[in-house]
């Protein structure tokens, strides 16, 4: 029988913390005297009440967190936490639904970026905090998750990073504790560096702070309702091109640069396809933003290099409606939503390694078939890649399609147009934010949406930021049989 009660210790610690995590945005409601720290007060005091609660329940409890606990407990924590950091908003001076709030909620920790709130130009302060706090927070979970415990529970082929991480004589740290330790210290610096770049580059103060939180990890909610383009700064654009790249790599390489191993990103396999496609992707947006603007050509250059990697890292900040750059840069940016960033970084969608491991298994199959006699073996940043990864990866491949044209057919089912259903679909599976169209695009909301749509899309945020296989396991009733 599963044991619930390492679920609920755990998830009492996280409600513990997000609540106190509450008196910050409280705090920036104070100082900016907005009366909303009431609500902020609140809710932290629910939460943390709830939290204490379940963790005075269940500690004295000898349990052990196995294999199945493990998987309830990833999924419990982001369902939970939605629900609970929701309150602030649907309190709030924005006075919104409990749908819209809890959309809000799940966009922001799941670091997608989808919203759902108009004139944020007008919002209040601590709202605006909030909402760049819960993607800062979402991006440090998502990064210590992919490291501790995705390659644990062998994920769509993430246990090819569990020997990096732990199995090796060279292991970057002993423990686990310490990585995370170690990851959170260096997402606090490059948050820093990033907000100190914002504000060099000509951003207010309080604005620097609340992008820097979002750019580091790959979320894209902005202070603005034009987002990143209401700046008209090409400093501004260049700083966030940089730090949105430095958020979809691999955190562990980082580390082992700072231990002295920096060539160590440039050597890693998925770094190199991961720039690589990205200036391919750009070069094809490039080319068809030439075709649509009469832009000069470095002004083009720049609104495609940054377009495509808020896109494609699963940012969702935008400077133009790409929209209307015709269909071949909308199908450009459709691809780079799926394609996602590096596994074990702060971005989204299928992660470049998948890609990287099913170009592999193309090409072995292609030269098996050229020369039958021959033996060829796939291999992953010099070693041998083992069939069991390969498989992981090309059924996480496969559910993911499937996932997202399941979601793309009900919300077309639910009344969307074509258009904002499939967009929509992949932007939420993908965990990127704007969609195409109208309506969900870079210059439009998701406000107008049908509730129904709304919690759909929040389902298939949730199923791809936790990579798929760890929502869908807990739908198979052996799951549940020891």
């Amino acid at each position: 029988m599963l044991d619930f009660r390492p679920i609920f210790l755990v998830i009492g610690v996280l409600l513990a913390t997000l609540g106190c995590a509450m008196l910050v945005p409280a705090l920036v409601d104070v100082m900016f005297g907005n009366d909303d720290w009431i609500v902020f007060l609140a809710s932290a005091l629910i939460t943390v009440f709830i939290g204490v609660t379940m963790w005075v329940t269940c500690r004295g409890a000898q349990a052990r967190l196995g294999l199945r606990e493990a998987f309830v407990l990833t999924t419990s924590i982001w369902v939970v936490a939605a629900g609970f950091a929701a309150l602030p908003l649907t309190w709030s001076q924005l006075d919104m639904s409990y749908t819209d709030a809890y959309f809000e909620a799940m966009s922001g920790l799941t670091t997608t970026g989808s919203t759902v709130i108009v004139d944020l130009d007008l919002a209040p302060p601590g709202i605006l905090f909030w909402r760049a706090f819960l993607q800062w927070l979402g991006g440090l979970g998502i990064v210590v998750m992919a490291v501790a415990v995705l390659p644990m529970l062998q994920v769509g082929g993430m246990q090819l990073f569990r020997a990096e991480a732990f199995d090796t004589p060279d292991k970057i740290l002993p423990r686990a504790a310490q990585i995370s330790g170690s990851l959170t210290a260096l997402f606090i610096v490059l948050t820093g560096a990033c907000a100190i770049s914002y504000g060099v580059a000509g951003m207010q103060f309080t604005e620097a702070i609340i992008h820097a939180m979002t750019t580091v990890a790959t979320g894209g909610f902005s202070s603005r309702d034009a987002s990143i383009g209401a700046f008209n700064s090409p400093a501004i654009e260049w700083v966030s091109v940089a730090f949105m790249i430095a958020g979809s790599l691999p955190f562990l390489l980082y580390i082992r640069a700072v231990q002295g191993q920096p060539m160590a990103v440039i050597r890693d396999e998925q770094v190199r396809a991961f720039f690589v496609i990205l200036l391919v992707l750009s070069i094809l947006a490039w080319i068809s933003e030439d075709q649509e603007t009469a832009h000069a050509g470095a002004i083009r250059f720049r609104e495609a290099i940054f377009n495509m990697t808020s896109i494609m890292t699963g940012t969702g900040y935008a400077t133009v409606d790409y929209g209307l750059w015709g269909p071949l840069a909308q199908g450009v940016f459709l691809i780079a939503m799926f394609i996602g960033g590096c596994a074990g970084s702060t971005s989204c969608g299928m992660k470049i390694f998948r890609v990287v491991v099913v170009f592999e298994d193309i090409r072995q199959h292609a030269r098996r078939i050229v020369y039958p006699s021959g033996v060829f073996v796939k291999r992953y940043n010099g070693r041998p890649l083992p069939d069991n990864v390969s498989a992981a990866v090309l059924s996480f491949v496969y559910l993911f399609i499937a996932s997202f044209c399941v979601i793309a057919v009900a919300l077309s089912l639910i009344g969307l147009d074509p258009v904002t259903a499939i967009s929509g679909a992949a932007t939420a599976i993908s965990n990127v934010g704007p969609g195409l169209g109208p309506i969900i695009g870079p210059v439009g909301n998701f406000a107008p949406l049908p509730d129904a749509a709304k919690w759909l899309l929040a389902l298939a945020m949730l199923i791809g930021r936790l990579e798929v296989f760890t929502v869908l396991v807990l739908f198979i009733p052996a799951f549940w049989v020891r």
